[in-house]
């Protein structure tokens, strides 16, 4: 199947991620998964129910193997997910199409009830010419968890031209794909067909921005909004390539080359993530063969994490009885402790910040001019809520790096062992503060979490809070 276009290969991948050098970062090399046979290839992984869902080239048994004109067929297998460190031994999963024709690139629909791949169009005695050009299509199927039911082809397959490596949105109405079509871009680019009573409508070219004069394949759609492909553009870390856009004001962004370790100088294609992309599962031949691998981004998602909640350091006082006599007026005085008056009956006042401030109200006889002092005193104990705490602005610049700290987290009684951010795209940054620059337009939950020193064999404190902010384009 090798690396060209439709060679039933199924690209995926996450969001970028960046830092600053002088922050520590969870990144670790990719692992390769326990299923891989070391001597076949492995494409194209998605996750679903438990489960692995890959493409594979490798032996199934005995009489049942075939190879086609352009080298061995490739087939699905699925492995159940054993544990967090493995999967148990794949086995088949059958198609009509099993061991006659290609299987795969794919994906499912977001009730995982459906499956959609590429596969061959013709499968007449014309196939069995070693001269003849079969051309590649998009095809539907019910999945049952053990077998696929019977297939439908895509209303846009042609016998003159490929289409293929399927991604649908995660509403299913939308269907994303890549196309050598006539009047593309490239070589190959990315289109999508959108469903409206029932039938998917013309095929429509991602444009410029997204496509090259080189070929832009598999297409995978993530539940975040974030579009990656695979390109051999130029400008990229190896020979393909992973990217990333996003769509902003109804027009896609210029994409980003995602960095290592995920893309490498070898080929690094066919990677799916989880919903809140801490795991992303690829393909590459970094170890000579196609192999699939797991990247852990030590993204750490709660879903009880509380909101960040602005702290407030403004009041409002009231002089409840409003004179000392019915009959004579009064201005009222108030001193706030913190250098500051005013007069009223209702004031409202900010202090700057948190502290103790002794707050003393005074009554101006306006006939006499009498000041009759302290007609109230209170002690103010302004504090900061209880919580973890940074700052950012509700809207930022993608491209421009804003600085977060969390020196004004509010925890008493914790001994703090360490902080770590979570930014939503991709490894945690540990440390009191973080430099962050988002590359791609879209809306982002920022998280940060404190983790107290454990003491005397108790479990470690742990709290956390999260705030949503928009990245919009450059100006």
């Amino acid at each position: 199947m090798g690396k060209k276009i439709f060679t039933a290969v199924l690209f995926f991948l996450v969001s970028i991620f960046s830092a600053e050098a002088q922050q520590q970062q969870q990144v670790k090399m990719p692992e390769r998964l326990n299923f891989n046979d070391g001597y076949y290839d492995e494409i194209s992984p998605a996750i679903i129910k438990g489960k692995i869902v890959f493409c594979s080239n490798r032996r199934i048994r005995g009489p049942l193997d075939r190879t086609g004109f352009n080298g061995r067929l490739y087939n699905f297998f699925q492995a159940e997910i054993k544990d967090t460190s493995g999967f148990m031994k794949p086995e088949i999963l059958t198609t009509g199409r099993t061991n006659l024709f290609n299987n795969g690139p794919f994906c499912f629909s977001p009730d995982g009830g459906t499956i959609y791949f590429t596969s061959e169009i013709e499968t007449g005695n014309l196939t069995r010419s070693k001269d003849f050009k079969n051309h590649l299509g998009i095809f539907s199927a019910p999945y049952y968890g053990d077998k696929v039911g019977s297939i439908s082809p895509f209303r846009h397959n042609n016998k003159g031209y490929d289409t293929g490596q399927p991604s649908l949105s995660n509403d299913g109405k939308i269907l994303y794909f890549a196309s050598d079509m006539p009047g593309g871009i490239g070589g190959s680019d990315i289109y999508y067909c959108e469903l409206v009573n029932g039938e998917w409508s013309n095929p429509i070219n991602l444009g410029s921005r997204v496509n090259s004069n080189a070929n832009e394949n598999y297409p995978y759609f993530h539940s975040s909004g974030r579009l990656y492909f695979a390109s051999n553009r130029t400008g990229g870390i190896g020979k393909l390539d992973l990217y990333v856009t996003t769509m902003a004001a109804g027009i896609w962004q210029s994409p980003s080359l995602l960095p290592e370790p995920i893309n490498s100088t070898s080929d690094d294609f066919a990677l799916v993530a989880d919903e809140n992309l801490g795991k992303v599962y690829f393909a590459s031949n970094r170890n000579s063969t196609d192999d699939i691998f797991r990247y852990s981004l030590s993204v750490k998602k709660v879903v009880s994490c509380d909101s960040l909640q602005e702290n407030s350091y403004c009041y409002r006082f009231t002089e409840e009885i409003a004179s000392v006599s019915d009959s004579i007026p009064f201005r009222y005085v108030w001193n706030f402790g913190d250098g500051t008056r005013d007069s009223g009956v209702i004031v409202e006042h900010c202090y700057p910040g948190p502290g103790t401030y002794t707050l003393q109200l005074d009554a101006v006889n306006l006939v006499t001019d009498e000041i009759l002092f302290n007609q109230k005193t209170e002690i103010i104990e302004v504090t900061d809520i209880e919580q973890p705490y940074f700052s950012i602005p509700d809207t930022l610049i993608a491209g421009r790096q804003v600085h977060l700290s969390a020196d004004k987290s509010n925890l008493p009684g914790w001994a703090i062992d360490h902080f770590s951010w979570n930014f939503g795209d991709g490894p945690d940054i540990t440390g009191l503060n973080a430099d962050k620059t988002f590359g791609v337009p879209g809306i982002y939950t920022i998280q940060l979490f404190v983790y107290g020193t454990p003491q005397d064999g108790k479990i470690q404190k742990e709290a956390c809070v999260s705030k949503k902010i928009v990245v919009i384009p450059k100006p």
